[in-house]
């Protein structure tokens, strides 16, 4: 028997996001046609720290980054893949998914939120917003597909409509409570090993840009292509060298990884595997040979090409190391932007960048790392944004 036109209808949109054409250039994000409106039965998740800036300020910066990707790695375990759309904000991280899949996303938002709040104190705000709500409320959550490497793509959101969820979780809107203390999310793949990656350039700089609600479109998106011209040369790059960021000791955050295992009963043991893995993983790097299929020089090269130090949703963040003389200009052009009502802006300069992964195999490409400013990010960036009037 053929599916009927509702069952095709659900499957594609059930398949939007792995039918969507891939781009490359990341100065295309500002071509609306690269865009498509997410289907009406979809959902988005949500997640935002509450005072993550106090806890920045008192030096827990690798801990609120941790807590935000764990929403996507709790995700891409339960869903068993990587490829949803997702966007990394620092202290908080979003999602997209189809209805069929929203009570997955509400445990896997349950469960991290309650895992947060047990490991390291911190109070996650989540939320599933339906897609339909933001539409009848007169916004578009509308995504494109970009590719970051060969291996990894990561998603773009434009419309307008995850800004509004965002505000009205933050207004208390949509809310979902925290699973049961002592709830353990699958959070395998979460992890980082490698230390903080110092600037060549002089400083890494975090810069968000956002329109302001009556901007007109093609002077925000001619802004964004203006910072992205600014971006793209010589004075500025990813965050990171071509030969990927710096080892850390064996045991450096060992603290933070150690609270994303599941003891079970065995609290001794899976610790100790957890150690002996570290150890292994860290004289692969030192020595650069190959074992088991793993080979730290190819692996270097993809976590380089995978980074995610760029992103839009519904603004442009990135993440970059440029010259103090760069940065001075685009914080120029931004305050310009801004007294002509074409955006707002915040920028957050620092003396090195954080790295937080999620790799799921060792063997496999498609690993994915999250590009962070280590004192506050884009945390402390929205924190210097005016806010709106």
């Amino acid at each position: 028997m053929e599916p009927s036109r509702q069952d095709r209808d659900i499957r594609a949109g059930a398949d939007f996001y792995a039918r969507l054409p891939v781009f490359d250039h990341f100065s295309d994000l500002t071509d609306p046609k690269r865009y498509m409106p997410v289907p009406d039965d979809w959902v988005l998740g949500l997640s935002d720290i509450v005072r993550s800036t106090s806890a920045i300020e008192a030096g827990r910066y690798k801990e609120v980054n941790t807590a935000a990707a764990a929403v996507i790695a709790a995700l891409a375990n339960k869903l068993g893949t990587s490829e949803f759309p997702f966007t990394f904000g620092g202290d908080g991280a979003s999602f997209a998914l189809p209805a069929s899949q929203s009570d997955l996303a509400r445990d896997a938002l349950s469960a991290v939120a309650a895992w947060v709040r047990d490991a390291f104190g911190f109070e996650l705000r989540i939320a599933l917003v339906p897609v339909s709500e933001i539409r009848a409320d007169g916004h578009d959550v509308r995504i494109a597909r970009f590719s970051a490497s060969p291996d990894v793509s990561y998603a773009m959101f434009a419309g307008g409509g995850l800004a509004y969820a965002e505000r009205q979780m933050k207004n208390g809107a949509f809310g979902l409570p925290p699973a049961p203390s002592g709830t353990l999310p699958d959070l395998t793949g979460l992890s980082c090993r490698f230390d903080e990656i110092t600037p060549e350039r002089g400083v890494i700089l975090s810069l968000i840009v956002l329109p302001t609600p009556k901007a007109d479109p093609e002077a925000f998106n001619a802004l964004i292509n203006k910072v992205l011209a600014l971006a793209d040369g010589q004075e500025a790059g990813r965050p990171l060298s071509d030969k990927g960021p710096p080892l850390a000791s064996p045991f450096q955050g060992f603290g933070i990884e150690s609270k994303t295992v599941r003891t079970g009963g065995l609290h001794l043991w899976p610790l100790v595997r957890l150690a002996a893995g570290r150890l292994a993983s860290f004289m692969i790097f030192r020595t650069g040979r190959s074992l088991g299929g793993f080979d730290p020089t190819r692996y270097r090269h993809q976590l380089v090409e995978n980074t995610d130090f760029r992103k839009f949703d519904d603004g442009l963040r990135m993440t970059l190391d440029c010259t103090p003389g760069l940065a001075d200009r685009l914080e120029s052009l931004l305050h310009e932007a801004e007294r002509q009502g074409v955006a707002r802006h915040g920028l957050h300069r620092q003396e090195a960048a954080l790295m937080t992964c999620f790799v799921p195999s060792p063997t496999r490409a498609d690993h994915i790392h999250f590009v962070d400013g280590a004192m506050g990010g884009y945390a402390m960036a929205a924190q210097a944004m005016k806010p709106v009037l």
